[in-house]
């Protein structure tokens, strides 16, 4: 009585649905497998938890179910890391032209000190302009006047 039992069970009722269970159990799941995701699959991961905590009637921690919403959102996380290491990157980069901007003010005051020194055309210690200057102040001190032919009192 059993085996005829298990006979009807196992391979004349499935046989009846043929077709319509191949293509439920095989076509069907291949192409949901075929369509899924990491993105899903991780959404999917909260729903998992919740039953296995009403399954076992115990109590979970709230933290498990937190960590299936961080799971499920990981993509709005790593879209707000990536904008705030792009603003970083522009932040950089700002910083950067506001040095490189600076550096060319200071260079350019530096050439127009160095041309207000002329340092390529300096005058020698000593030179013979400053001698006859030193020379023509000394001559014009109040010494006796000598003209010829006439004599002062």
């Amino acid at each position: 009585m059993w085996k005829a039992l298990w006979r009807t069970w196992t391979i004349d009722k499935p046989a009846l649905l043929g077709d319509w269970l191949w293509d439920v159990l095989v076509v069907q799941f291949a192409t949901l497998l075929d369509r899924l995701t990491w993105r899903r699959a991780i959404a999917f991961l909260p729903v998992i938890i919740l039953g296995l905590a009403y399954y076992h009637s115990i109590p979970i921690p709230p933290e498990l179910m937190l960590v299936g919403d961080i799971l499920a959102y990981i993509d709005v996380f790593s879209v707000v890391l990536l904008v705030g290491l792009l603003s970083r990157v522009s932040t950089i980069v700002f910083v950067v032209k506001q040095a490189t901007a600076r550096l060319g003010r200071a260079t350019n005051g530096l050439i127009a000190v160095a041309r207000r020194l002329d340092a390529r055309h300096r005058r020698a210690r000593g030179a013979s302009i400053r001698k006859r200057a030193i020379e023509a102040s000394n001559k014009d001190s109040d010494g006796p006047a000598i003209v010829t032919g006439l004599a002062w009192a």
